[in-house]
């Protein structure tokens, strides 16, 4: 037991710096969540319970206004797979990385998000580090930190009047940060090119409601082509 407990404690201890930036955002939007919550009328044990089974952020707002409608199971699948249709793309990455974690792997689907993915995606464990704990830690205290940002929102929200006009910037601020140390990690930075060009073609080919799913598109199957020559570092040979 002893021997499990400090395999445990090593993936923590490794995982928690990487999500100190994702601490920073989810409080600050996790808050703001709650507090959309509270002036909705909703007790602050209804964002915390969203937060723990639905963890799907933007969709979570979505929700709070359904909650205030007539009940239509359809709308809200349809609504659902719209927002987070991004998601199939992110599981198809991490297909290999989650193979043979047993049961862990299920709890890593199920919280995958946007920041997740990022930290996830783009980091290693150090080395005698189990990498299944260590990103199973990543996931979980992301989670920890959304679900404590609605319930502290929810809290202030029944007390309080609060301005959260743009407290949304906190998470783009968030991912240039990742996409920067990424970048400074980088020897072959194709990926990253083809990560921010072909977004901005698919803006402007489909538009700002409708260029996500496109632009992931695009991604895979170009980082799909490529994955040869970025597994030798970029040498064609």
């Amino acid at each position: 037991m002893a021997g499990k407990g400090g395999v445990k404690l090593r993936a923590l201890r490794a995982a928690f710096p990487h999500t100190v930036p994702i601490l920073t955002g989810f409080l600050f939007l996790g808050m703001t969540y709650g507090v959309y919550m509270a002036s909705l009328g909703f007790s602050w044990i209804y964002p915390t319970l969203m937060a723990l089974t639905i963890y799907a952020g933007s969709m979570e707002f979505v929700t709070a206004n359904m909650l205030l409608g007539a009940f239509n199971p359809l709308q809200a699948f349809a609504m659902t797979l719209m927002v987070n249709a991004r998601h199939l793309f992110y599981g198809l990455a991490m297909l290999d990385r989650f193979r043979g974690l047993g049961w862990k792997k299920l709890y890593l689907i199920f919280g995958m998000c946007d920041e997740t993915f990022s930290v996830t995606c783009s980091v290693r464990a150090p080395e005698g580090v189990d990498e299944g704990w260590f990103m199973t830690f990543v996931t979980l205290l992301d989670q920890l930190y959304w679900v404590l940002g609605a319930a502290l929102g929810g809290l202030c929200g029944a007390l309080l009047t609060l301005n959260t006009e743009g407290l949304d910037f906190v998470m783009t601020a968030m991912f240039v940060v990742i996409f920067l140390e990424n970048w400074l990690k980088e020897e072959n930075h194709t990926s990253s090119l083809l990560g921010l060009g072909l977004p901005l073609v698919c803006l402007v080919l489909f538009g700002a409601q409708n260029f996500i799913l496109p632009s992931m598109a695009a991604i895979l199957l170009a980082l799909t082509a490529l994955r040869g020559r970025l597994e030798n570092g970029g040498d064609p040979a």
